[in-house]
């Protein structure tokens, strides 16, 4: 048996190896992280826990502005301290991609599709390039003349999509089915129409790449020190997440044969399962609000992956 490495071998070089750009890894932390605490954060805890990211202030500063610019951030200023909170229309994607990446397994499916149908003459090239971006962060597959298709997505994600874009009464859906057992049923026809599946395919194996070593770190018999839990986890997530967001998360039934983003799922499950309460103690010694210290997490936080447990 390949005896584990040690947690600084490994974080070291992958640090290195992933291209972490401020602004998404900021998403990936307030999501993971400071979400489930309340979700509002002073910015010089934010830049204090993110340096051991790699992140100095200057590109933190920049990158909470960005997201403040796109709407995903509202700030207060208390004395000279200025405290950032999501806004309504980011609290609704940050909802939905936790949803998604915590998922507790298998999506079921009853066999129907959500189509919609948006006119291109009744949008403009900058609202119809959203709208197709944020649908695609849905899992929706573009089947072309402005028609997208999913299999399990919810209408009331696509409502509260719809509202936050301005395009209520813009685009209209329809719920189909095939036709049983008949030579017509054929739902990979739509499935490589609407999605590329092994670009995917070849992402989610570069993250098992990334982090298939770390699921032997409960070999060494060494507690995982807090700090370096914080990083790992904000990482897993990180480069699990950049994969995910562009899964269409298709029920089993559709995809192929040895689809690798089963495997990934389970490592990412396994090492998140092994740090998060390390990074939870960690993050909470560093992260404050208008009051001091964050509050504990969330039950909803407890629920990830159908329940964490305590080690």
């Amino acid at each position: 048996m390949t005896k584990a490495r040690p947690a600084d071998t490994l974080i070291t070089p992958l640090l290195k190896k992933l291209d972490l750009k401020a602004k998404s890894l900021l998403v990936t932390v307030w999501g993971d992280a400071v979400s489930p605490h309340g979700g509002t954060v002073w910015l010089g805890s934010l830049i204090t826990l993110v340096d051991s990211l790699g992140l100095n202030e200057r590109v933190v500063r920049t990158a909470v502005f960005r997201l403040q610019k796109e709407g995903m951030l509202a700030s207060s200023q208390v004395g000279r301290r200025s405290f950032y909170r999501l806004t309504e229309t980011g609290s609704h994607r940050f909802a939905e991609a936790t949803r998604r990446i915590y998922a507790a397994g298998d999506i079921a499916w009853d066999g129907n599709w959500l189509f919609l149908f948006a006119l291109r003459r009744d949008l403009a090239e900058k609202n119809r390039r959203k709208l197709e971006t944020e649908l695609g962060w849905l899992g929706f597959g573009t089947l072309g003349g402005g028609v997208y298709a999913h299999p399990t997505a919810s209408a009331a994600s696509v409502d509260s999509l719809l509202t936050d874009l301005g395009l209520t009464g813009k685009v209209t859906a329809l719920s189909a089915t095939g036709v049983g057992a008949t030579p017509y049923n054929a739902p990979e026809i739509l499935v490589q129409k609407g999605w590329n599946l092994k670009d995917l395919e070849a992402d989610y194996a570069r993250f098992i790449g990334h982090f298939s070593a770390f699921a032997d770190l409960a070999q060494t018999g060494a507690p995982l020190d807090e700090k370096k839990c914080f990083i790992i986890r904000s990482l897993l997530v990180h480069d699990y997440r950049r994969v995910l967001l562009r899964d269409p998360m298709l029920p089993a039934e559709l995809l192929p044969p040895g689809w690798n983003g089963n495997q990934a799922r389970e490592l990412f499950r396994t090492i998140y399962h092994l740090v998060w309460e390390g990074a939870e103690a960690y993050l909470m010694t560093i992260l404050e609000n208008e009051t001091g210290r964050l509050p504990p997490a969330s039950e909803e936080f407890y629920r990830r992956f159908g329940g964490l447990k305590k080690r």
